[in-house]
């Protein structure tokens, strides 16, 4: 028997058959000699994105050990459930048992958050400013003013060839006087 973790949104307005749901799957499962290594109910969350116009959803998450029979007897019954909005089966290479990260509570979460903040900042104080990386930096500005005034010489020598090919040579005087320092 292979490892599976399903995972299936029911509509919000059917949260109340929930309970009786995952009850008919663990008894598909145990009927076929599997075993559920993991179930938890996350309840109601807001969805990314809306599906069939439902903004909410309520999660459940299973961790199974089955035979290719039952999980498709399984999926069968989430595609032809209206209740079930989506569904999702992953196969596994072993067993989970530990809570997801969903399922565990709010001060574990902010631990670990504290944690790797910790380790972030450790690795950053760590880790020496390479020096090559600042060098290219402090020639690009100087680069940048002999871009520009190239440029200003080109539109100048642009407008002076103009005036000439009018007849005009106050034109060409005015440009030089057009430049502005920048």
């Amino acid at each position: 028997m292979r490892h599976y973790e399903i995972v299936f949104l029911v509509h919000p307005d059917q949260s109340e058959q929930v309970p009786a749901m995952l009850e008919r799957y663990r008894s598909l499962i145990e009927a076929s000699s599997g075993h559920i290594h993991r179930e938890e109910d996350w309840g109601r969350r807001q969805l990314a994105f809306p599906i069939q116009k439902v903004v909410k959803a309520h999660y459940c998450l299973l961790n199974i050990e089955c035979d290719k029979a039952t999980l498709d007897e399984i999926v069968g019954a989430f595609r032809f459930n209206d209740a079930v909005l989506r569904h999702m089966v992953l196969a596994r290479d072993e067993a989970v048992t530990e809570p997801s990260p969903m399922a565990r509570s709010e001060e574990e979460r902010d631990r670990d958050r504290s944690r790797d903040r910790d380790e972030k900042s450790a690795d950053g104080a760590a880790a020496p400013a390479k020096p090559a990386d600042k060098e290219p930096a402090a020639e690009k500005p100087a680069e940048a003013p002999a871009a520009e005034a190239k440029a200003d010489e080109a539109a100048a020598a642009v407008k002076a060839a103009d005036a000439d090919a009018s007849g005009d040579e106050a034109p060409a005087a005015a440009s030089e006087s057009d430049k502005t320092p920048a």
